[in-house]
């Protein structure tokens, strides 16, 4: 009887959900507070709107960069870092030949097998470099178009986000009545959203979703209490 191959399956987009978490849960909370904070001081949806579409404009390119940069150091540390191990493998071999048998023996491999893997990575130093960086330093090679797509994905998550809570604004005159319909949809946003990043992540789905509607609730609801408080 033939046997099924076994084959695994892992979730490979952490990076991208991560991008799309930092970027939707600022989105959707810094807007929304901002919304509610100003609805506690002007009654005029259109003052609202303007200010909400300018800090969302405003923030996806500060949160686009941020993840850019973000992005660009973590390469920039990794070359730097493989710069350093190719040059001690030739300059430094037997340290770095003791280092890769201490490592080995923290898996259980013997000194005879420790030695066999060792010669094999003498004769090909690119791979022991790859192993160096893998097991010593814990560093995986980045992807080179890792920040613009970090950066584009953060930005268009962030905007997406911001416009949820501020939607309501655009359509109602006075900012009172859009307030109500603006913590309705963003809370909705905001438990759908927390639900979706649980199944991602690993984390208890429905507990997520309640972690991130009462932290944006919690944002936004005081920002609109410390505004009531100066506009008294």
């Amino acid at each position: 009887m033939p046997l099924t191959p076994h084959t695994e399956k892992h979730f490979e987009s952490s990076d991208v959900v991560r991008d799309i978490v930092i970027g939707m849960s600022d989105g959707l909370t810094v807007p929304f507070a901002l919304a509610a904070g100003l609805t506690g001081a002007v009654d005029a949806s259109k003052v609202i709107v303007v200010a909400g579409l300018a800090e969302i404009v405003a923030g996806s390119i500060a949160m686009g960069l941020g993840g850019y940069l973000a992005a660009r150091t973590d390469a920039d540390h990794y070359f730097s870092e493989r710069k350093r191990e190719e040059v001690e493998i030739v300059e430094r071999k037997e340290d770095e030949r003791m280092e890769v048998l201490q490592i080995l023996s923290g898996y259980g491999v013997s000194p005879e097998h420790g030695g066999q893997i060792l010669a094999a990575f003498e004769r090909n130093p690119k791979q022991w470099v790859d192993w160096m960086m893998r097991f010593e330093l814990g560093l995986e090679e980045p992807d080179p178009q890792r920040a613009l797509r970090s950066a584009t994905t953060i930005a268009v998550s962030y905007i997406a986000g911001g416009l949820v809570p501020l939607a309501p604004y655009m359509f109602a005159a006075r900012s009172s009545s859009a307030l109500i319909y603006s913590v309705i949809a963003t809370l909705i946003a905001l438990a759908v959203f927390g639900y979706v990043k649980g199944r991602f992540t690993g984390m208890a789905p429905f507990k997520s979703a309640f972690r991130t509607a009462l932290i944006g609730g919690l944002a936004a609801g005081a920002a609109f209490a410390i505004a009531k408080l100066i506009s008294a």
